[in-house]
């Protein structure tokens, strides 16, 4: 009976602190007591950061009180912790579309912060994130390698050196690929003329990439199906043409993973080519 009623007891007391919690919220948003916003808002920032049990829920809070008060504080002492915790929040949320734009605003608006290359980092950080798969349209992830190029240059001795240094290879990895994607579609919808400019395009851009034996390779294919399709009168040419990308490739690949099918394809065209002697 007596840990029944204390348990009852414990029920009743969490409620009247959620439900005064909860008041003080909704009171402390319709109040125009900016200073009260912003003490609540810190607060539920704080709670957030420090393990709070729901801490989504913190950060929502406190981004609703500090959206009712970011224009006044603007120019003030609290102004830039405001305003940090403000982009802070987003990122924490995961919502990186708002956190990016955030911390990129701060960075200008408070340059001589001390935490003004946290939010640099944080805010290519959330273009990262926000980076999609290659086969999309990569936008966001030229904006977040412009943003960790910018942190490079800003920070060369960052203390979020390594991590921005790992991003910026993935990011840049998966740009490579969807170039190479693109020329390989050109491949293989029998567009060879595009695919061989892409094909030449991508050697230049990424020449230490790890898809570059399969991209030489390709642009002679390339060039040999152009030439086996042509008109009579175009046939050798474009069939030296071939033969002197396949000659680039053996020169790399002599014994390549895509060498027995170049060796196939020599062979014919060495035999193609008799019959213009």
């Amino acid at each position: 009976m007596f840990l029944q009623h204390m348990k009852h007891l414990f029920f009743t007391l969490l409620t009247i602190i959620l439900f005064s919690s909860c008041s003080e919220y909704q009171k402390a948003l319709k109040n125009d007591d900016i200073a009260k916003k912003y003490e609540l808002g810190i607060s539920y920032y704080e709670q957030a950061q420090d393990g709070a049990k729901r801490p989504k829920a913190k950060y929502r809070k406190a981004i609703k009180l500090f959206e009712q008060i970011l224009p006044q504080y603007r120019g003030k002492p609290q102004g830039e912790k405001l305003a940090f915790v403000y982009a802070n929040s987003y990122y924490e949320l995961e919502d990186y579309f708002l956190s990016g734009y955030q911390f990129e605003r701060f960075t200008k608006a408070y340059p001589d912060s001390d935490r003004v290359e946290e939010a640099a980092f944080k805010s290519a950080r959330s273009y990262y994130e926000g980076s999609p798969r290659y086969s999309l349209d990569q936008a966001d992830t030229d904006k977040a390698l412009d943003k960790l190029q910018l942190y490079f240059v800003t920070y060369p001795e960052g203390q979020f050196i390594e991590e921005a240094n790992v991003m910026a290879t993935e990011l840049g990895q998966k740009l490579e690929k969807k170039a190479y994607e693109i020329a390989k579609q050109y491949h293989h919808t029998e567009n060879y003329k595009p695919a061989i400019e892409a094909f030449d395009n991508y050697l230049v851009d990424y020449p230490g990439s790890s898809y570059r034996e399969k991209a030489i390779y390709y642009k002679f294919e390339s060039a040999y199906l152009l030439a086996i399709n042509s008109y009579d009168y175009l046939v050798e040419e474009r069939l030296l043409v071939a033969k002197s990308y396949l000659d680039n490739y053996f020169k790399y690949y002599q014994d390549g993973e895509l060498s027995v099918k170049a060796n196939e394809l020599k062979a014919d065209i060495e035999e193609r080519l008799q019959e213009y002697s």
